[in-house]
């Protein structure tokens, strides 16, 4: 038997409605227009028409009741907004709840397209006190449709995130346009099922913020303090869905770099703590793919493997990340049954496995996970996180293993490094007995050097004392003659004032350099504990590396990192070696000067003024990455420290700016100006005090100013630098060399403006006079075995570096 709805029972309805204080459903017979509100049993929410900030638009939504200020958590029509106020919500004879703009009932603007009901029932709207807005059958009170199912910008208890496999519902957050507007905006939040699950925070297509995989414990993004407690609760994934209940409303707000998706690069590590000031390191046995933009913060283009990785079946491991955000999961293959040992023997079957990681089943985890293309995504927490295993070849993994207590190794490995170990203890046992044969037999031909005595030196003890840093190794003066086969002239590297600088290779068969300070140089006692404790402090990767120092009786040694390429001006001021600098690594060599420069100045617990800043104290690496060394005449000022003066000028001319050389003022200025020296140098392939021919003045910074008054500046490039090559990046780079040797210190730039514009194309300001500029004539120049005399200047004590 048909029941359809007649004249008498809609009456009926109206009269039992006149005497019902139920206020929270919607019936056939019952609308919700503009200004009506409905209020669910509890009154914590209530459902009617509002307008968002300052639009005038009318939408139809549900906020919390009782808070003042309104709170809408969920919107019906929200790319369809209503003009005025005549808009009501009711039922339709299908049994759809629709949303009409206007009287006339012909085209809703929002409907539930729910299936059509039974002839002989009707279906009725039900807010419930969880927010839910419920359309159910009246009889059999089967769901028809409700709003959890339809979630816009606001997750409250009991609702879910995933997909219902079963009735093909996508659960998610979508974000709104703005405040005066709530319709659908860039940014969606859902899970993905590809791979492994996972929360992620789209903008567009494109992902902006991963929560990560459910481990067991939470999501392996989200850190949680154990004094906060969790905001989700469950975590489905079966054959009817995959969801993730929460339970309250969502916020994410988040200004840390390390939360934006790939942030790092693929195979790049995030990590705040990270000591090198800039977020992003690769990950073990990797390097970046673009040492320029790394130099600039710029890590978008990521890592790649370090030439010369073997990973397949040579020996190779896996070294243990501890508190990590594991890297998407969208591509990972799930093992669910196997063990923590047995995960990694898995991973070791594939050449193409980079990493796993391992879950507890039994708490909800996913068990074993293997990665077989590119760590996306991957960070660092203070806490939080779970352990992780990334593959790296034989020699990673031997290194790593020196510095790190997660040192996990293969059976193979570690079979072999047992092996080893007996091995180098015999070896250790042998050597020990004909060393201290052999120097029993004759120490004397073994120390050529008279002044090379067994005792002790009371300057040793003192220094020795003073240890200005707990890694400083004080290295025995033997140790160093023999690794610098008595430093021998083969083994001599560079010499100056100073004195001389040896390769020499210790009994380990690391490679170091040993400056050798000359008895009568005029670097004493002081310069060199100066030298000690300022380098001792400093870790970056633009600064050379000390390992330690010597003192025993007159002889007084650095030992520094060994770096195989040299000084700069090994290859600057070389007509031959100068040819193989193109333009893309002079400017690399700049900008890691720069970064150097700012650390010292900047960065460091200790603001380093270095006041001899020049070509052959910039040291460069087997990948001609640029060092500064020589801290010898460097000062430590204090954090609110502008300006120091000393009676005792000291330097290399050609490089000291006007109010140093001549007034005994340094500062932060004075090392800019040494660096836009520098910069011309670079560029020119010239000497700051090589005389031009045709210029009218006898030094490079005097031709540079000359040639950019004539319009004519990129003359002075270095004609061995062949094309193609940028002519507004070396016009721009010329342009802040000057803006670096201005004669006055306060116009000179910092050394983080200068970074600014190396990296940016920003409108530079003209340069000044630069420095020394009126302090020329024809008669005031006088060259005598290359030094040179000025009239006006007055040095107290200028000392050949």
């Amino acid at each position: 038997m048909n029941f359809t709805p007649g004249i008498p029972y809609i009456l009926l309805q109206f009269l039992f409605l006149g005497f019902c204080s139920c206020l929270d459903t919607i019936s056939i017979t019952q609308s919700i227009r503009d200004g009506d509100v409905l209020i669910s049993n509890g009154d914590t929410f209530a459902l009617g028409f509002f307008s968002p900030g300052k639009s005038s638009y009318r939408y139809a939504g549900i906020w919390y009741h009782k808070i003042p200020e309104k709170t809408v958590v969920w919107v019906a029509n929200r790319d369809n907004p209503i003009n005025g106020t005549s808009g009501f919500l009711s039922i339709d004879t299908q049994g759809n709840l629709v949303l009409f703009g206007n009287s006339d009932q012909t085209v809703p603007v929002w409907s539930t397209n729910s299936s059509s009901l039974p002839t002989n029932e009707y279906s009725v709207a039900q807010l419930l006190d969880s927010g839910d807005l419920v359309l159910f059958q009246n009889e059999s009170k089967k769901i028809l449709w409700q709003s959890f199912d339809h979630p816009t910008n606001t997750m409250l208890s009991n609702m879910k995130l995933g997909f219902d496999r079963r009735n093909g519902l996508n659960w998610s957050l979508t974000s709104c346009k703005s405040e005066d507007d709530p319709g659908i905006g860039n940014y969606t939040f859902r899970i993905d099922s590809a791979g492994f699950p996972q929360l992620i925070l789209y903008n567009g297509r494109a992902p902006w913020w991963r929560a990560g995989h459910w481990n067991g414990v939470g999501l392996n993004g989200v850190p949680v303090s154990p004094m906060d407690p969790l905001f989700y609760y469950s975590f489905v994934n079966n054959d009817n869905e995959i969801t993730r209940a929460w339970m309250e409303k969502f916020t994410l707000s988040s200004t840390e770099p390390c939360d934006q998706y790939g942030y790092c690069g693929a195979f790049g590590l995030c990590d705040l703590n990270n000591a090198t000031q800039f977020e992003c390191t690769c990950l073990p046995g990797f390097e970046p793919k673009s040492s320029s933009e790394w130099n600039f913060r710029n890590a978008k283009n990521g890592c790649a493997r370090k030439p010369g990785s073997l990973i397949c079946r040579k020996g190779e491991g896996f070294v243990k990340l501890e508190n990590v955000k594991v890297p998407d999961t969208s591509k990972v293959v799930v093992n669910s049954g196997l063990s923590l040992e047995e995960c990694e023997e898995e991973c070791l079957r594939s050449c193409n496995c980079t990493a796993y990681a391992s879950e507890n089943i039994s708490e909800g985890g996913s068990g074993c996970m293997t990665w077989h293309d590119s760590l996306m995504d991957t960070r660092i927490f203070a806490a939080g996180g779970q352990d992780f295993y990334l593959r790296v070849d034989e020699r990673e993994l031997a290194q790593y293993a020196k510095k790190s207590k997660g040192f996990v190794a293969t059976k193979r490995f570690r079979a072999i490094m047992v092996v080893l170990g007996v091995l180098i203890l015999f070896s250790i046992g042998f050597f020990a007995y004909w060393f201290a044969k052999r120097r029993r037999k004759g120490q004397r031909e073994l120390f050529l050097d008279a002044n090379i005595t067994s005792e002790e030196s009371p300057e040793e003890e003192k220094l020795e004392e003073s240890r200005p840093h707990p890694d400083l190794t004080f290295f025995d003066i033997r140790t160093l003659v023999t690794a610098t086969d008595n430093f021998s002239a083969t083994n001599m590297l560079g010499q100056g004032g100073f004195g001389s600088v040896y390769k020499g290779q210790l009994v380990n068969e690391q490679e170091v350099a040993v400056k050798r300070l000359s008895k009568h140089s005029t670097q004493g006692m002081q310069e060199f504990k100066n030298e000690v404790t300022v380098i001792a402090k400093l870790q970056h990767r633009n600064l050379v590396k000390l390992l330690g120092c010597c003192v025993h009786k007159e002889e007084r040694m650095l030992i520094y990192e060994y770096l195989p390429n040299k000084s700069l001006d090994h290859f600057i001021f070389d007509a031959t070696r100068r040819a193989h600098l193109d333009w893309n690594k002079r400017f690399e060599i700049v900008c890691g000067i720069a970064r150097g420069i700012l650390y010292l100045h900047q960065d460091s617990r200790l603001k380093i003024i270095h006041r001899d800043l020049k070509a052959s104290n910039v040291l460069l690496d087997a990948s001609m990455n640029p060092k500064i060394s020589d801290f010898g005449m460097a000062k430590m000022f204090g954090e609110d420290q502008i300006q120091a003066n000393t009676k005792r000028v000291v330097g290399t001319y050609g490089y000291m700016s006007p109010e140093y050389a001549m007034q005994g003022l340094y500062s932060t200025k004075s090392d800019i100006f040494s660096f836009g020296v520098l910069v011309l140098e670079i560029i020119s392939g010239r000497k700051n005090t090589e005389f031009i021919n045709g210029s009218h003045f006898p030094i490079l910074i005097g031709h540079v100013w000359e040639l950019w008054n004539e319009g004519g500046v990129l003359g002075i490039v270095d004609p061995a630098l062949c094309q193609p090559f940028s002519t507004d990046e070396i016009s721009r780079c010329i342009h802040i060399g000057l803006l670096c040797v201005q004669e006055a210190a306060v116009e000179r730039p910092t050394v983080s403006d200068v970074i600014f514009m190396l990296a940016n194309e920003t409108t530079l300001p003209p340069p000044n006079t630069h420095a020394f500029a009126f302090h020329y004539t024809d008669s005031s120049i006088s060259m005598s075995g290359g030094a040179v005399s000025l009239n006006r200047v007055s040095i107290t004590t200028l000392e050949a570096r």
